[in-house]
């Protein structure tokens, strides 16, 4: 196993295929796709930790260590890593299995903050 390789015995919030309509201009997957199926993911762990909306406040923390390729199969990963008074942080790992190694390649993780909403759209305190 390299460096860059991890062993992970957890269930993916996502795992999914990009295609080759998700390449940026160098051939990689485009970091604005991974992005996406990240917060995807946050939210509904945050979604269900908080019973109820959320909205999308901060991302920290978020590092790009390997490139995604077409037909990686992108796993996302979530845990929850703070809970405040109305905001909950979630670690987010995205790995990736090639189709030539089989150990999964983390390539991405960082930190997504989200606010607890009530019906009027506005921060909410979260009953932990």
């Amino acid at each position: 196993m390299t460096k860059t390789e991890v062993s992970n015995p957890r269930q993916p919030s996502i795992r999914t295929v990009p295609m080759h309509s998700d390449l940026n201009a160098n051939g990689h997957i485009f970091g604005g796709w991974i992005l996406s199926q990240m917060d995807l993911a946050g939210g509904g762990e945050a979604i269900r930790f908080c019973k109820g909306p959320v909205a999308t406040v901060a991302i920290e923390g978020l590092n790009f260590h390997q490139p995604v390729l077409p037909g990686d199969w992108l796993s996302v990963y979530t845990d929850i890593a703070k809970v405040g008074k109305t905001s909950i942080t979630i670690h987010i790992e995205v790995t990736v299995l090639r189709r030539d190694n089989d150990g999964e390649i983390k390539v991405t993780e960082g930190d997504f903050i989200f606010v607890s909403l009530d019906d009027n759209h506005r921060p909410k305190e979260i009953n932990k």
